[in-house]
C-alpha cells in the first residue's frame, strides 16, 4: 500500500538544532503557506530546498529568507507565492539555482532583488505573467548558464543579455518583444548551445552585415515567428553552424530551395523540422551519396517540394524513427529502401502525387511501424502483400487512393489497430470476418468502395466510436453487432442495399450522435426506441420504405442541446511515444545529489531539448447530409454544430406531430418531403428559431401556411411545393421575403406574393378558416375530372374499333368469326354444365 499524505504545517521550536546539518529537504506538493520560511531557519546548513506545488501566499520577512544563507538551489515551481518574494529574494546571496515556473508572477523585473543574486547559475521564470523590459542589471549574472524567460509578456529588447558570456541555454519563446530580436546580439556568447525563440518578432541580419558567431549551437528553435521586411530566407548565421543536433524552423513561410547544406554541415543532426514553409525544389539532391546515421526525425511537410523520393533514402538515414513528407508534390513510388528503416515508428506520405504499389520489402522490413498514412495519393494494387511484418500498426490511413482487390484476411494479425481508414478506394468482395479479432478498433471507415455481402455481426465494438460503411453494395439487415455498445458515436450505413426493419435495440446505443441509414431498402415503422437516443444530432432515414406515422416522441431528442455530447469532429491531436533515452546532448538540470536516489520531482530532470516523439494521428469525420435542398459533405468541427432530421422519400402517413415544434431551439434542418403526410403544418414550428432548412414538399398537406413561421429568421430554404395548401401566403418579411414562387408551386389555392395570384379575386371559400371543407371540395373536383376523363377515353377507344372494322373487311370478318366462336363456346359450356348439375341432383 502506498500512502499519500499532504502536510499543511511544518513548525519546529526556535533553537532546535536536531537537524542542524541537514542539506537537502523535499517538501514538494503539500499545502504549506509562507509560514514555512519561519521554520526553515532552523536548518542553517540547508543547500537544496524543494517547495514545488505549495500555497506559499502570505507574509514573510526578509530576515526569514536571509537565514537561509547557505541555500544554493530553490525550487518553487507550481507554487502560488506572494509578489513581494521577487523583491526580497536578493538577500539569499548563495543561490545558484532558482526555479519559479508556473507561479503566477506578474509585474516587472525592474527593481526586483533578482539582480542581487550574482552567483546564479540557473534561473527558470517561464509560464508566468511577467512583463515590461528586461532590466539592464541582468548583466550582473556573469556566472549564469541557464536562462528561461519563455511564455511571459516581456517587451522592449534583449540587448541586456548580450553580456552574459557564460550563458549556455537561452529561451525567449512566446513573449511580446516590441523590438525584433536580432540574433547578432548573441554572437559574442561563445558558450551558447541552446537557443529557443519561438513565436517572436525576428530581424535577420542582411548579407552585407553578416558576422560569424562565436557559438556553435546544438539546438535552435524558431517556429511561428514574424519577420521584419520581406526577407523570409533562412538566417545567414546558420551557414556557420556545424554542431546542430536539433533545428526547428516550422510555420515561418520561409522560402527558397530546400536547404540541403544544413545536412551537409551538421553531420550529427538528429531532428530536422521545416514543416509549413514554402521551400521548393527536390529533396536531397545532390545529397544522395551521403550517410546520416544520427538522424532520427525528419518533418518537411506542407512545403512545395517535388520530384521523386531518393531511391536510397533508407540507406541515407538508416536509423530514422519518424518521417513526415506529407502535403507536398512528391511523385513516383515508395522506394524499396524504406524497408531498411527498421526503427521507424511513424510514416506520413499523405497528400502527394505518389503512385505505384506498396513495396513488399517495405512491409516486411518496417516491423516497428505504428503509424502509416498514405492518404490522398494515387497508390494502386493490393493493400498488403500476403507476406508482411507490420503487425505493430496502430493507425492505418489508406483513404482516397486507387487500391483494389479484396481486403486481405491477414490484416487481422495487426491486433493493435485502433484506426482503419480505407475510404474512397476500389476495394471489393466481402468484409473479412477475421476483422472481428481487432478488439481495439475505435475508428472503422471503409466507405465509398465496392464491398458487398453482409456486415459481419461478430464485430467486437466495445471500443469503436466511428463506424462508416456508406456508399458500398452491402446487403442484409442491420447487424446486431452494434447492440448495447455505449461507445458508438457515429453509425453511417447510407447508400447500400440493407433491408429489414430498424431493430428495437437501437435505443440501447446511448452515445449515438449520428445515425445515417438513408438510401437503403429498410421498411416497417420507425421504432419509438429511436427516441431513446438522447445524444442524437443527425438522423437520416431518407429514401427507404418506411411506413406509418412519424413518432411524436422524436421531439424528446436533444439534437445537440443535451449536456456531455461527445466530440463529433473525429480523432484529434497526436500520440506520444516515450523516448527510450534522453539525448546525451540535452542540458542536464538534475541535481548532483540525485544519484543514486532519484528525487520525487523527476519530471524536472531535464530541460529542453529532448527529442519530441509526438506524431499527429488526427482524422476528421466526414458525413453527408441533405440540407437546403442539396446534399453537403460536413467534415470536422462543424459536425458539433449541425443538427437535423431527414425522413424524406418514404411512405409515411398521417399528420405531422405538433410535438416536433418542441425540439430544442438549436435544431437546424427538417426534411419531410416526398411522403404521404396529411393535415396542417403545425404552428409550433415557429418555435424552431435556429431552423435553416424546412422542406415539406410533395405531400398532401392542407390548410393555410401558419403566418407565425415568419418568426424563423434563420430560415434560408423553405418549400411546401406540391401539396393541397390554400389561403394567403405569410407576409413577405424577414426570411420569407427571400422565397420565390418555386417554394409554393403545385398548390393552386395559394395566393399572394410572390405568386401571380391576387387573394382579393378568389371566392370566399378559398379563405374560409375551416380547411377541411377546402380539402373536401378539392377532392370532389379531382374525382369529377377522373370520371369525365374515363368516359371520354372509353368512347374514343370504342369509336376507334368500329372505324377499323368498317374500313378493313379482313379484320371485320375475323372479328365476327371470333364473336361467333365465343358465343358457341359459351353455349356449350352452359349446356354441359347444366346437364351435369341436373344429373347430380337426380342421383
Amino acid at each position: 500500500m502506498v500512502c499519500q499524505m499532504i502536510i499543511r504545517y511544518f513548525i519546529l521550536p526556535v533553537g532546535s538544532n536536531n537537524l542542524g546539518k541537514l542539506q537537502v529537504l523535499d517538501l514538494g506538493w503539500n499545502k504549506f503557506s509562507a509560514r514555512i520560511f519561519e521554520s526553515l531557519s532552523t536548518f542553517p546548513s540547508l543547500k537544496i530546498l524543494n517547495l514545488r506545488g505549495n500555497n506559499l501566499e502570505g507574509s514573510f520577512t526578509t530576515e526569514e529568507l536571509r537565514a537561509l544563507n547557505n541555500l544554493e538551489e530553490l525550487y518553487l515551481d507550481g507554487s502560488s507565492i506572494d509578489e513581494s518574494f521577487v523583491s526580497k529574494v536578493g538577500v539569499m546571496t548563495s543561490l545558484k539555482v532558482l526555479s519559479m515556473t508556473h507561479c503566477g508572477l506578474n509585474g516587472s523585473l525592474s527593481g526586483s532583488g533578482l539582480c542581487e543574486l550574482r552567483n546564479l547559475r540557473e534561473i527558470h521564470l517561464s509560464h508566468n505573467q511577467l512583463e515590461g523590459i528586461l532590466p539592464s542589471c541582468m548583466a550582473n549574472w556573469t556566472s549564469l548558464r541557464f536562462l528561461d524567460l519563455s511564455d511571459n509578456h516581456f517587451s522592449g529588447n534583449v540587448q541586456s543579455l548580450s553580456d552574459l558570456r557564460s550563458l549556455e541555454f537561452l529561451s525567449l519563446s512566446n513573449n511580446e518583444f516590441l523590438n525584433p530580436i536580432n540574433f547578432s546580439s548573441f554572437f559574442n556568447l561563445s558558450n551558447l548551445k541552446f537557443l529557443l525563440s519561438d513565436n517572436n518578432k525576428i530581424a535577420f541580419e542582411t548579407d552585407s552585415h553578416t558576422r560569424v558567431p562565436t557559438f556553435q549551437l546544438r539546438l535552435f528553435r524558431l517556429s511561428e515567428c514574424s519577420f521584419n521586411g520581406i526577407n523570409t530566407t533562412l538566417p545567414t548565421f546558420l551557414h556557420y553552424q556545424y554542431d546542430l543536433r536539433e533545428i526547428d524552423l516550422s510555420h515561418n513561410n520561409l522560402s527558397g530551395k530546400f536547404p540541403t547544406w544544413l545536412l551537409e554541415n551538421n553531420t550529427r543532426l538528429e531532428v530536422l523540422t521545416l514543416r509549413n514553409n514554402s521551400f521548393t525544389g527536390s529533396f536531397l539532391e545532390p545529397y544522395e551519396h551521403y550517410r546520416h546515421p544520427n538522424m532520427k526525425e525528419i518533418d518537411i511537410s506542407s512545403n512545395y517540394l517535388q520530384g521523386p523520393i531518393p531511391t536510397n533514402f533508407g540507406l541515407i538515414f538508416p536509423n530514422l524513427e519518424y518521417l513526415d513528407l506529407s502535403n507536398n508534390a512528391f511523385q513516383g513510388s515508395i522506394p524499396s529502401s524504406f524497408g531498411n528503416l527498421v526503427s521507424m515508428w511513424a510514416l506520413d506520405l499523405s497528400k502527394n502525387n505518389l503512385s505505384g504499389t506498396i513495396p513488399m520489402h517495405f512491409t516486411m522490413g518496417c516491423y516497428s511501424l505504428e503509424i502509416l498514412r498514405l492518404s490522398n495519393n494515387n497508390f494502386s494494387g493490393q493493400i498488403f502483400h500476403t507476406n508482411f511484418n507490420t503487425t505493430n500498426l496502430e493507425y492505418l490511413y489508406l483513404d482516397n487512393n486507387h487500391f483494389s482487390g479484396k481486403i486481405p484476411n491477414s490484416i487481422s494479425l495487426m491486433t493493435s489497430l485502433w484506426v482503419i481508414v480505407m475510404a474512397n478506394n476500389q476495394l471489393e468482395g466481402r468484409i473479412p470476418i477475421e476483422l472481428c479479432k481487432l478488439i481495439n478498433l475505435e475508428i472503422f471507415d471503409l466507405s465509398e468502395n465496392n464491398l458487398s455481402g453482409f456486415v459481419p455481426s461478430c464485430f467486437n465494438l466495445s471500443r469503436i466510436q466511428f463506424f462508416h460503411l456508406n456508399k458500398n453494395s452491402l446487403s442484409g439487415p442491420i447487424p446486431s453487432a452494434f447492440q448495447n455498445y455505449s461507445s458508438l458515436i457515429t453509425l453511417d450505413l447510407r447508400d447500400n442495399y440493407l433491408n429489414g426493419n430498424i431493430p428495437d435495440w437501437i435505443g440501447s446505443v446511448s452515445l449515438l450522435s449520428i445515425l445515417l441509414l438513408g438510401a437503403n431498402h429498410l421498411e416497417g415503422r420507425i421504432p419509438t426506441q429511436v427516441c431513446l437516443l438522447q445524444k442524437l444530432n443527425l438522423l437520416d432515414l431518407s429514401n427507404n420504405k418506411f411506413l406509418g406515422p412519424i413518432p411524436p416522441c422524436l421531439s424528446n431528442l436533444s439534437f445537440g442541446a443535451s449536456t456531455n455530447i461527445p466530440n463529433l469532429e473525429g480523432l484529434l491531436g497526436e500520440i506520444y511515444r516515450p523516448s527510450t533515452s534522453t539525448p546525451t546532448w540535452a542540458y542536464p538540470t538534475t541535481p548532483t545529489w540525485a544519484y543514486p536516489m532519484t528525487p520525487t520531482w523527476t519530471e524536472f530532470a531535464y530541460e529542453e531539448p529532448t527529442i519530441e516523439n509526438f506524431a499527429p494521428v488526427d482524422w476528421k469525420q466526414d458525413v453527408e447530409f441533405t440540407t437546403k435542398s442539396r446534399t453537403y459533405s460536413y467534415k470536422g468541427d462543424i459536425l458539433n454544430y449541425m443538427s437535423g432530421i431527414d425522413l424524406s422519400c418514404n411512405r409515411l402517413v398521417g399528420e405531422i406531430p405538433p410535438e416536433l415544434g418542441q425540439i430544442n431551439s438549436i435544431f437546424r434542418v427538417m426534411n419531410l418531403s416526398h411522403n404521404n403526410l396529411t393535415g396542417q403544418i403545425p404552428i409550433t414550428f415557429s418555435n424552431l428559431k435556429q431552423m435553416e432548412s424546412l422542406d415539406l414538399s410533395y405531400n398532401n398537406l392542407n390548410g393555410r401556411i401558419p403566418p407565425q413561421l415568419t418568426e424563423l429568421t434563420s430560415l434560408e430554404v423553405f418549400s411546401v411545393a406540391h401539396n393541397n395548401l390554400s389561403g394567403p401566403l405569410p407576409d413577405r418579411k424577414f426570411q420569407f421575403g427571400t422565397f420565390d414562387e418555386n417554394s409554393y408551386e403545385g398548390n393552386p389555392l395559394l395566393c399572394g406574393l410572390p405568386l401571380h395570384k391576387d387573394c382579393t379575386k378568389i371566392g370566399p371559400q378559398s379563405i374560409m378558416p375551416v380547411d377541411h371543407m377546402e380539402e373536401k371540395s378539392g377532392s370532389f373536383m379531382d374525382i369529377s375530372v377522373f370520371y369525365i376523363s374515363f368516359v371520354v377515353a372509353y368512347i374514343i377507344v370504342l369509336l376507334g374499333i368500329v372505324t377499323v372494322l368498317y374500313i378493313n373487311p379482313y379484320w371485320r370478318k375475323a372479328w365476327f368469326n371470333l364473336i361467333e366462336k365465343c358465343i358457341d363456346t359459351c353455349y356449350c359450356f352452359v349446356v354441359v354444365y347444366y346437364h351435369k348439375l341436373f344429373n347430380f341432383r337426380l342421383a
